[in-house]
């Protein structure tokens, strides 16, 4: 059976300990789980190995398959189970699996450890967010949710700015394997971290459900259904199809150009060495992005549909003109889209209105992964026939659509409101 959380009575506006105990916790998760210095060194370990540029694709081909194919049972899974469990031992499998890279680098222990941190992936999207949306809730303040996460996710941005200056000194001094010692490290930091985390959830219909106690909990039982649960209120209300629809549609193709940024950097023609300082301000601005998450809050459909438009027309402008004063923009525009990412991330789990939030997330991820596999591969036919500036360009008529869209059934549904509010006016005008 499911869980479900119960709310505090008389609880306050969100200033208490416990939702700063919540909010210390998630910031802290969130900075060790990005604070891993084989970050920027990975791809030149499995280089120094011996693997060709098609062993190492077909890695990265694996990482992101793994996380398709596990999203969404793990968000299942964790509906029916405890959200807690998944999000400590998730980073016990990326630790295995880079104690694995290091101790014997092969190809096979390379997508071995691949797997594990796929799976790693799959198990923490969806628990996180329906984890502390649900504590909020609890302590009657969901209307934190969207400020709580902009901030976790600029701690992880800052956790890899961090780990980049890092790693060089650390791999002069021990190589490959203090690299990866530090990062198993950063792991088991991050499983100890969530532990940290609170949860209370009530059984739905008693006590002893949904813990494995029932028949319904057996094997194939338990998850299943809330599988099927969570689906069906997607299926059930439009509102909720809509929020799972934007979450994808605003996220992957930023998230995919994140992965070329180096190359249009390069292309300003500023030297190879003052890249990474270029790639900085455009992560700065995506954190700062995140940290503005409890103003944009009040953004409505409108000025939210306003945020895509305008940072796409900064994304366009700023590739285009192949400049380094060009990158600017780009990191304008990634600050928006950070923003916008997490206000979707938000709207979702405002319209979420059963027990299956992890499922429903998770089922968001999946469209927000596969959107990305086709990113990578549309950007791999357009970024070899013209230049990195007009394919970034290019890639930004998505959200342009995207604000379209947004404002075009905003204003479908101001015209409904008002028609509706003429006839009741009209009916009660009659004798």
């Amino acid at each position: 059976m499911t869980l479900s959380p119960a709310r505090v009575p008389g609880s306050g506006s969100g200033s208490g300990p416990a939702v700063r105990r919540l909010s210390a916790t998630l910031y802290g998760y969130a900075f060790l789980d990005d604070f891993v210095l084989l970050y920027p060194v990975y791809a030149l370990l499995f280089s120094d190995t011996g693997l060709t540029v098609w062993q190492i694709s077909s890695l990265f081909c694996l990482w992101s398959l793994t996380g398709v194919l596990l999203e969404i049972p793990s968000g299942a899974w964790a509906d029916a189970v405890s959200r807690r469990l998944l999000l400590w031992f998730g980073p016990l499998l990326t630790a295995a699996g880079f104690t694995l890279w290091v101790l014997a680098p092969s190809y096979w222990a390379f997508a071995l450890g691949f797997v594990l941190w796929g799976a790693k992936g799959a198990l923490g999207s969806g628990a996180l967010e329906a984890l502390v949306y649900e504590e909020l809730d609890r302590l009657g303040a969901t209307d934190r949710y969207a400020a709580v996460m902009g901030r976790a996710r600029a701690a992880g941005l800052v956790a890899v700015m961090a780990a980049i200056p890092l790693a060089g000194p650390v791999y002069a001094f021990g190589g490959y394997p203090a690299v990866g010692l530090a990062s198993v490290l950063a792991c088991l930091l991050t499983a100890a971290t969530a532990t940290r985390f609170p949860e209370h959830r009530e059984p739905a219909d008693g006590p002893g459900e949904g813990l494995g106690e029932g028949p319904e909990d057996a094997p194939g039982g338990g998850w299943t259904r809330t599988l099927r649960a969570g689906l069906a209120e997607a299926r059930g209300d439009w509102s909720v199809r809509g929020a799972l629809l934007l979450v994808p549609a605003v996220t992957a193709v930023w998230g995919a150009l994140d992965e070329y940024t180096p190359l249009l950097v390069r292309d300003t023609g500023v030297a190879e060495s003052a890249v990474p300082n270029w790639l900085l301000l455009i992560w700065a601005g995506a954190t700062v992005g995140g940290l503005l998450a409890g103003v944009g809050r009040r953004l409505g459909t409108g000025g939210f549909a306003g945020l895509l438009a305008v940072s796409a027309v900064a994304l366009a402008a700023g590739a285009w003109v192949r400049t380094p004063a060009g990158i600017g923009l780009v990191a304008l525009s990634f600050c928006g889209f950070q923003l916008a990412s997490v206000l979707a991330d938000a709207r979702l789990q405002d319209r979420i209105g059963g027990t299956g939030r992890a499922t429903l997330t998770s089922v968001a991820g999946v469209g927000t992964d596969l959107t990305t596999i086709a990113v990578y591969g549309a950007y791999g036919v357009i970024g070899s026939a013209t230049t990195h500036g007009a394919a970034f360009a290019l890639f930004a008529v998505p959200y342009l659509v995207t604000a379209v869209v947004l404002a075009a059934a905003r204003k479908g549904a101001v015209g409904k409101k008002a028609a509706l509010a003429a006839r009741t006016s009209g009916s009660r005008a009659r004798p």
